[in-house]
């Protein structure tokens, strides 16, 4: 994928797919209160998605970032990015015997503030889906462009009881 592009006309595209939170947490060991994704967008397997984030009012961690001026953080975007991706295509790599943990975060940038109420449509591109796996991802919030990242991902163990 070009830099230069957008991942915007994703919105747009047709659903094939929603996967939902419990899907979704059959794929990653995240649990709330860091979930950071509520449904993903199937909109091409392997290639195309949309990871929603309903961003709530009692999020905690708005008690501090800021008080008066809730706004979540930066690196919870990109985190929650991370999530949906993990979310869909784990499936497809671990078949539940790991979790993608960050390997790099390329040419992270933050355009927007997301705030209690809004809803972060996160449009996701996958560029290589494997033990590595790379993806390029945005984050909206009323079409409006709030961050963008390139994610780079390693397929780690879950730690065995």
């Amino acid at each position: 994928m070009s830099k230069e592009l957008s991942l915007k006309e994703f919105l747009e595209l047709p659903v094939q797919e929603i996967l939902d939170t419990d899907f979704i947490q059959k794929q990653i060991p995240h649990r709330p209160p860091f979930l950071l994704v509520d449904e993903v967008r199937v909109l091409e397997a392997r290639k195309k998605y949309v990871g929603v984030h309903r961003v709530r009012a009692d999020e905690y961690y708005f008690k501090g970032h800021f008080p008066g001026l809730p706004v979540m953080p930066g690196v919870l975007i990109v985190e929650s990015m991370s999530q949906a991706f993990g979310g869909a295509a784990m499936q497809f790599v671990s078949k539940g015997k790991g979790v993608p943990l960050f390997l790099s975060i390329e040419e992270a940038k933050f355009r927007g503030v997301v705030k209690p109420g809004n809803v972060l449509e996160m449009p996701i591109e996958i560029l290589r889906l494997g033990k590595i796996s790379k993806i390029h991802a945005e984050a909206y919030v009323d079409k409006k462009l709030c961050a963008q990242a390139t994610l780079n991902f390693i397929l780690g163990e879950l730690p065995h009881d």
